[in-house]
């Protein structure tokens, strides 16, 4: 089961923000490749990438990253391109870039709102505008996009661009299945809730004055089921949503959130 062999996987943003411990990409990048997946990475930085690539190639998988700015498309573009010139097909699409600022309508900058669009809704967009119809030319392929639960309710953050782009995303992955469900194209998006990741470790200079454990405590507590959880949690959902076990879901999103949306704040 969730056997991936011989397919080619295109991921965004599988670097890691913080050297220690692993980020969602990352660990999306790595399960799909202990699952027979070759991986083609974009991401802004390499340096940030060498991890994931050397414990995918250590375990005997394949693994080829290209720098790519996901808010240009011809970036963009160029790392389609790549990937076709090297494997000459993509059976699998991830998005996964994504970062939060702080503010509200009032108090956003325009600039901050402008870059919260083009980095977590664009990137989707600029993505799916290449691959899609290298996919509908094949007449298979999988899409599934990293969104957020603040994309579904508010979780006590003030940040309005963030949750605006990321429940956009669940929209854009719901309205583009339905037009691609007959050309052997599916889309979902996978919805993590907190998680303990490095990149969630560097939130703390943007929304706490209480230090990092104190963050990080305070995250655990908003979970029904008492503690974060973590990249690996939402690879292997992702993992699912790729699969040919998952052939026939398509506009859904899978919620990995250890409750928090089912609840009403009072567990």
């Amino acid at each position: 089961m969730l056997s991936l062999k011989g397919k080619v996987a295109l991921i965004t943003g599988l670097g890691q923000s913080q050297p220690e411990g692993w980020g969602i990409g990352a660990a999306i990048a790595v399960i799909l490749a202990r699952q027979g997946a070759h991986i083609f990475g974009g991401n802004r930085t390499l340096s940030s990438t060498v991890t994931t690539k050397n414990t995918i190639v250590a375990e005997g998988g394949t693994c080829t990253v290209v720098e790519t700015d996901v808010t240009s498309a011809s970036s963009t573009k160029a790392l389609v391109d790549a990937c076709i010139a090297k494997h000459g097909r993509i059976d699998i699409l991830i998005n996964n870039v994504g970062r939060s600022e702080p503010g509200c309508p009032a108090t956003m900058a325009e600039e901050v709102w402008d870059s919260q669009v083009d980095i977590n809704l664009k990137s989707v967009y600029l993505m799916c505008h290449h691959v899609l119809p290298i996919m509908e030319k094949q007449g298979s392929g999988v899409i599934v996009s990293v969104a957020s639960i603040a994309g579904l309710r508010y979780i006590g953050k003030p940040q309005v661009g963030y949750s605006a782009t990321k429940a956009a995303i669940i929209q854009l992955m719901k309205t583009t299945a339905l037009i691609y469900a007959k050309k052997g194209v599916r889309l979902n998006t996978v919805v993590p809730g907190l998680m303990d990741t490095p990149y969630s470790k560097g939130l703390v200079s943007r929304y706490s004055e209480g230090g990092a454990d104190a963050y990080m405590q305070m995250r655990n507590a908003q979970v029904p089921m008492g503690k974060m959880g973590d990249a690996w949690d939402v690879a292997n959902a992702t993992l699912f949503l790729v699969s040919d076990e998952a052939k026939y879901i398509t506009g859904q999103e899978l919620v990995v959130d250890g409750g928090i949306i089912c609840s009403t704040g009072r567990v």
